[in-house]
């Protein structure tokens, strides 16, 4: 009988092909020795959890915090409230922006100019300067405008070369963003319990920390917790819970990882004096990791 061949584990990401999410997909793949990632393109990040969730998939990528934008509610919301995903691990993936256009479609005979909402927002001074005057087409993502502009030579997209690549358009102009430095920390997840994937000599951990009740103090609390720990905090954003008007969590980021003894401490300690206290995961920090042995 002959061997099945396994094709490997299932990512999970925010589709279509061609994203900036695909592009971390394969960054992370890379990583672990994948060379061609098995990869399940999501509508949303809520569905990449969910597939997490429901064992559709080993690994998800999601997108936690853009240098331009801030963090992504979408995804520090399902770590704090919807999902009992981890984190495994985080990468940067540096945004540029291109302009995309039909192989050989003349620049003058472009009427319009499609991409996501965030993509035209941020190259509004190229488009002015070199593309002025044109109709502007919001699409669900840049991948879409990309295989749009391939088929359509009076359309241009705004989208990355991996897009352009993977449906046949050509790359007209590189790095057209109006601020130069726009980045975005993706995050490879799995399901509770997973084995790491990555080890690192500096570690982090992400957690959510959750009150009984919103009363003067508490945030000063949380933080001399921290602060009695030693722990530095690299992250904290607030959220609302979603369960009444003025009930706030906060999602927390520090160095260190759950088997040092002070962050089992300063846990414990949180525990004794809020809701709940929620370990989402411990791994290396950027630029320190490794494959775990």
């Amino acid at each position: 009988m002959a061997a099945i061949e396994e094709e490997g584990p299932v990512f999970a990401f925010l589709g279509p092909y061609g994203t900036y999410s695909d592009e971390a997909v394969r960054m992370f793949a890379s990583r672990m020795g994948i060379s061609d990632p098995v990869t399940l393109p999501c509508a949303s990040f809520d569905e990449v959890f969910d597939c997490i969730d429901r064992g559709k998939c080993e690994y998800g990528v999601v997108a936690k915090e853009n240098a331009l934008e801030g963090p992504v509610t979408a995804t520090l919301d399902n770590f704090s409230l919807k999902s009992n995903a981890t984190i495994l691990g985080e990468a940067v993936l540096d945004i540029h922006h291109c302009l995309l256009t039909a192989a050989g479609a003349p620049l003058d005979q472009v009427s319009s100019v499609a991409s996501h909402s965030q993509g035209i927002a941020q190259c509004r001074r190229f488009l002015a300067e070199r593309l002025p005057g044109r109709s502007f087409v919001t699409t669900a993502s840049t991948a879409d405008s990309a295989r749009m502009a391939a088929g359509d030579p009076t359309v241009a997209a705004i989208a990355n070369a991996f897009a352009a690549k993977l449906y046949g358009a050509e790359v007209r102009a590189t790095e057209i963003e109006d601020h130069l430095g726009n980045q975005t920390v993706f995050n490879l997840i799995a399901r509770q319990g997973h084995a790491p994937v990555f080890s690192g000599d500096t570690m982090k951990t992400s957690v959510a920390l959750f009150m009984h009740q919103d009363r003067p103090g508490t945030l000063n609390m949380i933080l001399s917790e921290f602060a009695y720990a030693g722990l530095n905090l690299t992250l904290i954003q607030s959220r609302p819970t979603k369960q009444s008007l003025g009930d706030y969590m906060f999602f927390v980021e520090f160095q260190g990882t759950v088997l040092d003894l002070p962050i089992q401490q300063a846990l414990n300690c949180l525990r004794l004096k809020l809701r709940e206290v929620k370990v989402i995961g411990s791994y290396p920090m950027l630029d320190d990791e490794r494959l775990a042995g």
